[in-house]
């Protein structure tokens, strides 16, 4: 067989799932699983630190940048593995003494730091829950709600918070009086009542045998953590993680994305260890594969991104992790930077994005200043989940991949593909599903279907119905699909997708509008790009550059040409107007992980809805074909 010769150059990865076995069931369901065997895994994930402070005791686990007075960064902070599972022994002995237990969690409130990180092993170790919550709920958030919504669910039995002075507020009108609180920084903050104390005091015991009792007690069905949904239109649900399903699911990752396993792991990562993408995904990957996360502090934010590229000039990973704003700076700034480009891709074996889609045109940018700077194009790996499922689900096995393409299943997973409202939905069953919601039997029992599947509520696709061992593509959210008062479906995932493409880099996110009216509308998020295209200073508000005769011309040109690729009603955007009011957290319409929540964002901006089907909003954007 003769080569393409074509065809780009990829730096080589392998992947440990190449194709699936598919069987027939009942009404034109479909079964589909890897031909790959899941391998045994351990059984805590406690062990695996204990494995590797025996293996590679001075091997770094974490490390964070040190804060200064003035509130810049200094040097690297190193927590090795032999320091982590000390220090997780220490801080297990006072957590014993303090009857904790799934009844009686740990919750920590503040960002991903060394301490957070060493508090959440000790839990891992002495078999205590813990749940890591979004630091929004305590710090943006004005009314606490949610976090309020956390208390209650969890009834902890300790809170933990890494600055007083910051927290004080949200402790003082959420922790019940009888929960005691470890700072790692008081400041000024004094409980008004119940025990409080500093993270080192807490530390500052020596182990008994209590905590080696305590850690042999813990089995695979043990609850490891807690983690809270974003929420669609209820309040956040508290998914139950145990230990097997969390090391089931690192050993799935292990053998699909090879990379794990052939080089000590070196991650550059600011992902919220409070969602499952950071939290679960990439926290997990390092303590079972004996890596080591360098905590970036920095974010995809205009504030924040220079701290993450920062660090990505000093630190080259050898997987780089991160969501579609991330990679849409980088892949910029990847441009002109020379020092960027040489260290960040110099030993990296994938990217990989989740969370959010990437366009086409950010994946294409990449893999430019690749070629450019090495020659080849690093591996865009990418695929589904979610927190019920580990998070790893599914992900890519070639690397012919494009935006949409989500790939096969785990080892050990079963995918079930079942009809729902005209499309497709995709169900999983395997030891990295979780059994169910805290406190919440009756959500628990809507989750799951007949067979035992877990109902994901995503819709998907053959990526070729030819060659189903490419596998699936995204589809929507079948949630989020809708009819035009012609009967006809609105697909809002792809479409949503396509219009971001189309607006890059200016857009942010989109909500669809139209539910049983006879046209589509959106109501489109603008990125902090789009002030560029106005030329007004940094400081005028949004609004007004929203309204700029260049800004409205580009998004113009933007739906025209939407339009012309319309094949009917329900691929058209009719109408569209420009949002300068920020998605909303207390309001439910940003998620943790910053992605649009359309319900919310539909519900509480209904006025404008109606506005904008009425031609009564301010700055409607039509199609010009209209006119």
């Amino acid at each position: 067989m003769t080569s393409d010769l074509s065809a780009p150059r990829y730096r080589p990865v392998e992947f440990g799932v190449r194709s699936v076995r598919i069987w027939e069931g009942a009404a034109g369901t479909r079964y589909l699983e890897s031909d790959t065997a899941l391998a045994p895994y351990a059984r805590t994930m406690g062990e695996r630190l204990a494995h590797w402070a025996r293996v590679a005791p001075h091997r770094t686990l974490f490390a964070r940048r040190i804060r200064l007075a003035d509130g810049s960064t200094g040097d690297w902070q190193h927590l090795t593995f032999a320091q982590a599972l000390a220090g997780a022994r220490r801080l297990g002995q006072s957590l014993l003494g303090l009857n904790l237990s799934a009844e009686r969690p740990v919750v920590i409130l503040s960002e991903n730091d060394i301490e957070h990180a060493l508090l959440a092993l000790a839990c891992l170790t002495v078999g205590v829950p813990y749940c890591a919550t979004s630091p929004a709920y305590s710090t943006i958030s004005t009314d606490f709600g949610k976090l309020k919504h956390v208390m209650a669910t969890l009834t902890p039995g300790l809170v933990f918070a890494s600055d007083g002075k910051r927290y004080g507020a949200a402790i003082e009108a959420t922790v019940p009086a009888d929960c005691p609180v470890v700072l790692t920084q008081p400041g000024p903050f004094q409980r008004s009542d119940g025990f409080c104390t500093t993270f080192d005091a807490f530390m500052a015991v020596e182990p008994t045998s209590a905590v080696d009792d305590a850690y042999e007690q813990v089995t695979p069905d043990t609850i490891a953590k807690f983690m809270f949904t974003s929420g669609s239109t209820k309040m956040p649900k508290a998914v139950i993680n145990t230990h097997r399903m969390w090391c089931s699911n690192q050993q799935q990752m292990r053998q699909f994305l090879t990379p794990l396993a052939e080089e000590p792991l070196i991650l550059v990562d600011w992902l919220p260890w409070n969602h499952t993408f950071g939290g679960n995904h990439n926290f997990g990957m390092v303590v079972y594969n004996g890596g080591t996360l360098y905590i970036d502090d920095g974010k995809p934010v205009p504030a924040l991104m220079p701290e993450t590229l920062r660090n990505l000039r000093e630190i080259a990973p050898t997987v780089y992790f991160n969501v579609p704003t991330g990679f849409e700076v980088i892949a910029d700034v990847m441009k002109t930077d020379a020092v960027l480009r040489k260290n960040l891709l110099s030993r990296v074996r994938m990217f990989f994005y989740a969370a959010a889609a990437l366009s086409q045109p950010i994946w294409d940018a990449l893999h430019a200043a690749q070629e450019r700077e090495i020659g080849e194009r690093i591996v865009m790996g990418t695929g589904l989940g979610m927190t019920e499922s580990g998070p790893f689900a599914m992900a890519v096995n070639s690397t012919a991949v494009r935006a949409g393409d989500l790939g096969v299943p785990a080892p050990g997973l079963v995918l079930k593909l079942i009809e729902v409202d005209g499309k497709t939905e995709v169900r999983y069953k395997g030891p990295n599903i979780t059994p169910g919601y805290w406190r919440s039997p009756e959500a628990t029992q809507e989750a799951f279907d007949e067979e035992g599947f877990f109902c994901s509520g995503d819709a998907v696709t053959w990526i070729d119905p030819a060659h189903p061992d490419k596998g699936l593509r995204f589809d929507g959210r079948i949630a989020e699909d809708f009819k035009l008062s012609t009967g006809t479906f609105v697909s809002v995932g792809p479409m949503r997708a396509k219009i971001i493409a189309a607006g890059a880099p200016y857009v942010q996110d989109v909500v669809l509008t139209g539910l049983n009216r006879h046209e589509v509308g959106a109501m489109i998020f603008p990125t902090p790009h789009v002030r560029a295209l106005s030329g007004l200073p940094a400081e005028a508000p949004l609004a007004e550059v929203l309204t700029h005769p260049a800004v409205l011309a580009h998004f113009q040109q933007v739906i025209d040409d939407l339009a012309k690729t319309a094949t009917g009603s329900a691929t058209r955007i009719a109408r569209a107007v420009l949002l300068h009011t920020p998605p909303s957290i207390d309001l439910g319409e940003v998620t943790d992980k910053g992605s649009i929540n359309q319900r919310m964002v539909l519900k509480h901006r209904d006025a404008l809805v109606e506005a904008l089907h009425a031609d009564q909003a301010p700055h409607i954007l039509k199609p010009r074909t209209d006119r």
